[in-house]
């Protein structure tokens, strides 16, 4: 059984980059999930019990991390030794800044109506920027090696995550 691993895309076999092979990022979780099952564990010591858990909870962290861009983005960063929320950083382009109030205006405006296709719309939108987003994220991180404006790009990926999140939940109450 493999140690517990600090590094995420080594512990999954995938390169460290921002565009990754979903596909083997889901096989590679599930054979270390498979690996460090505690059904295989039964009559095991308590030492190597506790390391198939910690593996367990590691691959799990790690799973999720890699699977969603935005946490994705994040990691790469911190693997650089930036932290892209920090409060230091906070400095963000005018015009996205003035996106970020009309995007979540228009979330306030759609919620009080209980107007579903107007969150939907919204929802519609802010996907289409992330994937945009995303999209210079994999040009900065894996080709351009530019992590100051992969920061700026992360911090506005993380941004329409929490908005999407909000509209998600938005939807929810209002079904």
């Amino acid at each position: 059984m493999q140690t517990v691993q600090t590094n995420y895309f080594q512990l999954f076999g995938l390169p460290e980059q921002f565009e990754i092979d979903t596909q083997s990022l889901e096989v590679n979780f599930r054979k270390i999930q498979s690996a460090s099952h505690p059904d295989r564990f039964v009559s095991a010591t308590a030492d190597e019990r506790l390391q198939s858990m910690q593996m367990a909870t590691t691959a799990n962290e790690a799973y999720s991390m890699l699977k969603n861009p935005a946490t994705r983005a994040k990691y790469l960063l911190e693997l650089q030794g930036i932290n892209a929320i920090a409060d230091t950083n906070t400095a963000m382009p005018m015009n996205f800044l003035m996106q970020q109030m009309e995007w979540r205006e228009q979330l306030e405006d759609a919620k009080a109506a209980k107007d579903i296709p107007a969150l939907e719309q919204l929802m519609t939108e802010l996907q289409a920027e992330s994937k945009s987003i995303q999209a210079d994220l994999a040009k900065l991180f894996d080709t351009k090696k530019d992590y100051p404006s992969a920061t700026d790009a992360a911090r506005k990926l993380i941004f329409i995550d929490k908005v999407c999140a909000d509209i998600h939940q938005a939807i929810e109450q209002l079904e």
